[in-house]
């Protein structure tokens, strides 16, 4: 399934991105609040009723019949679809339920502190309920004991209705807290908060700056939930909070805090700094590796576009390991050329097109191809990378171009965006109406627009 695309300089591509933005506007806010929406799971005996605040990682029900069941609130999607929402309300295309969503997100948010597994685990015979072909993916009773107090932040998804997950899954994860502190400072520095509002927002950025604090040198699984170690991705979030969340402290007068803060901001920088594998000579030879193993081993997934969406998720003041970094550049190089031999729908594709862009090399989830979040992060890469770049402005601005140009390719007319799309078909596949998705587009059309103010200014 592949559909014509036309010069994203032509007029056709600018009225594509902006369809497609109301398209992705109205796809992400189905995820949010989803309270019409009851999730039946019968093999775990449970029926899900979501409280207003909870953010779907996609609303539209299945279970892995064949598509996989995303109805639950990740701390990292709903973190990003937060901020998608911000952007959106900035730019006039959402109104002030935007900010009764960042009100119902915030309390649903503080409401899961209260969560304590230890209860849940004590329930005699938990699992008479569960069908006997599922007693497999039933959490241990131990492992759901860990879930109280500030680890239930580290608990990578709940439950929309505001309650703990039963399933075995891969956990800890750590880049949800600072992912959703990154978003909420964004959110407060905007000015647009009353005061009640205003103190919600802040108890809760202050309650991830400390979770930050206090387990960002601790091993925790990937972005992707697979494997355990010290990952680039969870590191450079999480330098970027605490570097903000002290300038926010600061301003509030809390300067030990603050100093607290930042102090440990640069430690995680200078950690990062050992993650480059340099291959000859000079930056434009090697690459950021996107993780360390608890066991010391070398993995397979060390080149992984989760370096590159650390770096349009941070969005530091710093040049290091951001979009104009040359080493991150190098890495965009070095996973471009990746995927673009590996995915069939790379090869022979039409000038201007981009490569699509998958997560790692040897990826099998699903199709094991490209992800409409990975294509749009390189886009957007280039865009923050052209905003920085002064004379070359415009070289980075082409190149974003392309990405989104593909993207435009394996988007059907009615806008709808999986989490992945075929690499050899082109036909989407895995969870439906991702919101992930669709925030990565949207952050990325809002890219695209400072951008091209930068590339006017350097004519």
């Amino acid at each position: 399934m592949t559909f014509s695309v036309a010069s994203p300089q032509d007029p056709a591509f600018e009225s594509w991105l902006e369809t497609q933005l109301r398209h992705s506007a109205s796809a992400m806010l189905s995820s949010i609040s989803p309270i019409s929406i009851v999730k039946h799971r019968p093999g775990f005996g449970q029926t899900v009723r979501p409280m207003a605040g909870a953010i779907v990682a996609s609303p539209v029900l299945a279970d892995y019949n064949p598509d996989p069941d995303y109805f639950f609130h990740w701390f990292r999607d709903s973190a990003v679809v937060i901020d998608a929402l911000r952007l959106l309300y900035a730019e006039g295309l959402v109104s002030d339920e935007a900010l009764q969503h960042l009100r119902d997100f915030t309390h649903f948010s503080l409401e899961l502190n209260c969560l304590d597994g230890r209860a849940a685990a004590a329930v005699e015979d938990r699992s008479a309920c569960v069908a006997p072909e599922l007693l497999q993916y039933l959490r241990e009773d131990h492992d759901l004991a860990k879930a109280f107090g500030d680890l239930v932040t580290a608990e990578t998804r709940v439950n929309p209705d505001g309650t703990l997950d039963v399933c075995r899954w891969n956990r800890p994860q750590h880049d949800g807290a600072p992912l959703r502190a990154l978003a909420l400072l964004r959110w407060a520095a905007g000015g647009h908060l009353d005061a009640p509002l205003l103190a919600e927002v802040s108890k809760l950025i202050r309650f991830d700056l400390d979770f930050t604090l206090r387990y960002w040198r601790e091993p925790s699984y990937d972005i992707w939930e697979e494997e355990l170690g010290h990952h680039y991705y969870t590191l450079r979030v999480s330098g970027a909070a605490l570097a903000e969340g002290a300038a926010w402290l600061e301003g509030l007068g809390d300067t030990a805090l603050a100093q607290r803060c930042r102090d440990e901001s640069q430690a995680v920088l200078r950690l990062l700094d050992d993650y480059w594998v340099d291959e000859r000579d000079g930056a434009a030879h090697g690459y950021y590796r996107s993780r360390a193993l608890v066991n010391g081993r070398p993995g397979p997934k060390a080149l992984d576009i989760a370096v590159i969406l650390s770096a349009i998720h941070s969005l530091g003041t710093e040049t290091a390991h951001g979009p104009a970094d040359p080493r991150m550049q190098a890495t965009l190089v070095r996973l471009d050329a990746l995927f673009d031999a590996a995915y069939p729908i790379n090869h022979g594709r039409g000038a201007g097109l981009g490569a699509a862009m998958g997560r790692y090399g040897g990826d099998v989830y699903y199709s094991g191809g490209a992800y409409y979040f990975s294509t749009l992060g390189a886009a957007e890469f280039c865009f923050r990378a052209a905003a920085a770049a002064g004379g070359d402005a415009r070289h980075w601005f082409k190149r974003g171009d392309a990405y989104l140009a593909t993207v435009r390719a394996y988007t059907p007319a009615g806008g709808e965006l999986s989490e992945q799309f075929d690499q050899r078909s082109g036909a989407q596949t895995s969870a439906k109406q991702l919101a992930w998705s669709h925030a990565a587009f949207i952050s990325c059309v809002s890219a695209r627009r400072v951008a091209a103010a930068a590339c006017e200014a350097s004519r």
